[in-house]
């Protein structure tokens, strides 16, 4: 039975992580994204179980206790994590797996699961990246600051992945991310299961 690939994309925040993976996922019906548990309430519009899986502190602590986790973070008062057995029984079924997380959480999945792909997506220049921090108008100067300093740590990670996609042009990044997929499919240990009777009726 062929099984899917569990795949990390990470990247610094303005890099368009968000949206290239969005439009992957239209394009790619094997594709789909972990949903996270998360302690932080949930903010208008979001969907229990679509967006997030919304638990209280006191669950999350019991998941990381039972060892339910495949990787967790703290981001500032809230924490986030990734429920290894959702994973397992996704791929099982013969779907790839994008985790959408930071490089400290991608260094923990690759300890439980070492046979993940890891991408990361870079922006072509610091100053685009400052621009399309700028450019979202929501942040002071001060903030924006803090998050391009925030992202040249992040990026000095970039050397501990499988792959690079830079995301200059955005079709061309989103062309490069999904041939990563379409590659990985090709495989020998995926397309073998799947083309088991062909590759009989051919060798008979």
């Amino acid at each position: 039975m062929s099984v899917g690939t569990l795949y990390i994309v990470s990247a610094p925040s303005g890099a368009g992580k968000t949206s290239l993976v969005k439009q992957l996922l239209d394009r790619d019906p094997k594709v789909c994204v972990s949903v996270s548990h998360t302690t932080r309430t949930a903010r208008p519009g979001e969907v229990n179980g679509k967006d997030y899986h919304f638990v209280d502190h006191q669950r999350f602590d019991t998941m990381i206790n039972q060892g339910d986790f495949l990787e967790y973070a703290e981001v500032f008062t809230n924490k986030y994590g990734t429920s290894q057995q959702w994973v397992k029984e996704t791929l099982a079924k013969d779907m790839d797996v994008i985790l959408e997380i930071d490089w400290q959480g991608a260094e923990q999945v690759r300890k439980l699961m070492p046979d993940a792909v890891s991408i990361f997506i870079l922006p072509p220049s610091r100053k685009a990246l400052e621009e399309r921090l700028t450019n979202r108008g929501q942040d002071s100067q001060e903030v924006i600051d803090h998050r391009m300093q925030q992202a040249v740590s992040e990026m000095s990670h970039y050397h501990e992945f499988d792959y690079l996609v830079v995301n200059d042009d955005f079709q061309q990044a989103l062309n490069e991310l999904a041939a990563i997929f379409t590659a990985g499919r090709q495989k020998l240990d995926r397309q073998q299961p799947r083309r088991q009777e062909m590759i009989s009726e051919l060798l008979s």
